[in-house]
């Protein structure tokens, strides 16, 4: 009996594993574990194992993990955990063990998804064999590149969501200039980001002289779509930035298959997306709008884009 592929979607709190049989292009038998039950990665996978009995023991695995990996040694951004690769694999009795960073994963899977796990954002035509870009806000800001490679697609990690924030009207140097008092460096993730939004908001109210008032990410987008002017302001601002920062991406990287937006904040917002200020400020490049104005733009919303990616991943197909 051919043995099924192991995945792992391990972020900072719990750790998603499933089975993958082979030429499967989606997990089988998810089951979430928190990180906290178990000393590293090695332990929660042998417990999944335990609980889900597959017929044949794994002999691959594809793990993402919420940090970067650069290589053996992997030490987790939000959690305790620290781990080598190699002795994982050997603990695991893996043929073969690959851990990539969880944005890495997630921009995997762009090319694999059905039509049915995105959104259009911005109609257009992918050029045959062109690179796509993909920007993830959630947490943090992730970046990734996609380029065809004999024929298959590979994902180049990229820090991408460090680069400096640019402006584009007076009321948007206005937020810069006030997040400089309190950031060295304003990057586009200190904008674009469930933090970022609630940054936006604290200069909104510090340029408007109003006293501080700390509100979580999700606060701030439920005022929003209740209609509450400033928290309506904060959210129309992050999606005219976003609409900059992925327009600066595209061109930078020459993405001419166009656009994946990916990352948590996004698809519980699709229709405010669609209908904001971002496809505009997109393609509002001077000169190049019409290099910009074919791109496809899709929202990813798949709720475990990561899995379609490590699926690809623990069964050679990428």
């Amino acid at each position: 009996m051919t043995a099924p592929g192991l995945i792992a979607d391990i972020g900072g709190t719990n750790a998603r594993f499933a089975l993958v049989p082979p030429g499967a292009s989606q997990g089988q038998q998810p089951l979430t574990l928190p990180c906290a039950d178990f000393p590293g990665p090695a332990e929660a996978a042998l417990a999944y194992l335990r609980k889900v009995a597959p017929p044949a023991p794994p002999a691959r695995a594809a793990f993402a993990v919420a940090c970067p990996v650069l290589a053996d040694s992997v030490a987790m951004t939000n959690h305790a955990w620290r781990f080598s690769i190699e002795e994982v694999r050997q603990t695991l009795s893996l043929e073969r063990l690959e851990v990539v960073n969880d944005f890495i994963a997630v921009a995997l899977a762009v090319p694999h998804l059905q039509a049915a796990d995105q959104a259009t954002i911005c109609p257009g035509r992918s050029a045959p064999g062109a690179p796509i870009a993909v920007a993830g806000p959630g947490t943090g800001l992730g970046v990734s590149l996609l380029v065809p490679r004999q024929g298959r697609w590979q994902a180049i990690a990229t820090e991408g969501g460090h680069v400096t924030m640019a402006a584009q009207t007076a009321r948007e140097d206005a937020i810069l200039a006030w997040l400089r008092q309190h950031f060295d460096h304003v990057s586009a993730e200190r904008l674009l980001s469930g933090p970022g939004l609630a940054n936006i908001h604290a200069a909104l109210r510090g340029l408007a002289g109003l006293p501080p008032q700390p509100l979580a990410p999700a606060d701030i987008t439920g005022q929003a779509l209740a209609g509450e002017p400033l928290a309506r302001e904060s959210l129309d601002l992050f999606f005219a930035f976003l609409g900059t920062f992925c327009g600066n991406l595209a061109l930078t990287l020459g993405a001419r298959g166009g656009l994946a937006l990916a990352g948590g904040i996004l698809p519980r917002l699709l229709p405010a997306l669609k209908a904001s200020a971002f496809a505009e400020r997109f393609r509002d490049k001077g000169r190049f709008r019409d290099w910009l104005a074919p791109l496809p733009v899709d929202l990813v919303t798949h709720p475990y884009p990561a899995f379609v990616g490590l699926a690809g991943l623990v069964n050679g197909e990428i």
